[in-house]
């Protein structure tokens, strides 16, 4: 409920209580604890949020408003927390009243778009059906155009996106994401796309300490310890990998950790007979790394 006061005629408004009573700070919260980093994606959401609580005052208050363009486009590279900061947007959204159910689907080229005739239209409205009243995210969105093959079926997936984003637009918000330069090669091949997304939200790479942080969180969730060594082991590997193809930040970084988890029971069960304390069990060495 909309805090609205009134005093001597006038309605007066309070964006703070407005705030705490949608308990937005949990989102920000629970962003902050999932995601290492990403200040200045933290910071847009919280601009948007600002936006649709004054959106919302205004309208409360007779004031001339107009519908916020909902629709985004987050663009960076594999790994740099983009589904997680989806679900955080659909609770907002949810939150305030701009959608009638929080819940995020998920989807790829493959769930919109059919192998023949008569097969997307089918498929592209089975998945909208399921994200109505919510966010549909669409990642590597940019496969949706191929404009190599001139019998590819994305272009028709693409404008019953279209219809539904502007027809429905108070039920449904759909977020595309990608490779920023593919992104945008996404967008010029099609001008109705770019003036329906009216959020552009850029993804930057992890730095080598936050993903030292976001690794050493991984790690922590698991129940596994780093000894000095294999700190340093690690953030070696981690510098050797950033310099090579297909890096995929926090992805790689769950690689890393997963293969070290590997080498350790590999290097435990070569160890012989001998018995093992919790110490053994947690501990990743320097040659696990």
């Amino acid at each position: 409920m909309t805090v609205i006061r009134h005093l001597e005629g006038d309605a007066l408004v309070s964006l703070k209580e407005e705030y705490e009573e949608r308990r937005l700070q949990e989102v920000f919260d629970d962003l902050d604890s999932e995601l290492v980093g990403l200040l200045p994606i933290k910071n847009r959401l919280k601009e948007i949020a600002a936006l649709l609580i004054v959106h919302r005052l205004r309208a409360h208050l007779g004031l001339s408003f107009s519908n916020p363009g909902l629709h985004m486009s987050f663009t960076g590279n594999p790994g740099t927390g983009k589904t997680t900061v989806a679900l955080k947007m659909a609770d907002i959204l949810f939150r305030l009243g701009y959608i009638r159910n929080g819940h995020l689907v998920t989807v790829t080229r493959d769930d919109l778009v059919g192998q023949y005739i008569g097969h997307t239209a089918p498929k592209t409205k089975e998945v909208l059906k399921k994200a109505m009243g919510g966010v549909l995210f669409i990642d590597e969105a940019y496969y949706l155009y191929k404009p190599d093959n001139e019998r590819d079926y994305g272009v028709e997936s693409i404008e019953i996106l279209l219809q539904v984003m502007e027809n429905q637009r108070d039920d449904l918000v759909v977020i595309f994401a990608g490779y920023k330069d593919s992104m945008d090669k996404f967008y010029a091949s099609n001008p109705g796309l770019s003036s329906r997304v009216a959020n552009h939200v850029d993804f930057p790479d992890y730095s080598l300490s936050e993903l030292l942080a976001i690794a050493k969180l991984m790690l922590s969730d698991q129940q596994y310890v780093l000894t000095t060594s294999s700190e340093l082991a690690l953030c070696e590997r981690i510098k050797l990998r950033l310099g090579q193809p297909h890096f995929a930040n926090a992805r790689t970084i769950r690689n890393i950790i997963d293969q070290a988890k590997m080498r350790q029971a590999s290097r435990i069960f070569n160890s012989g007979g001998r018995v093992l304390t919790k110490v053994d069990l947690v501990t990743l060495q320097v040659e696990d790394m």
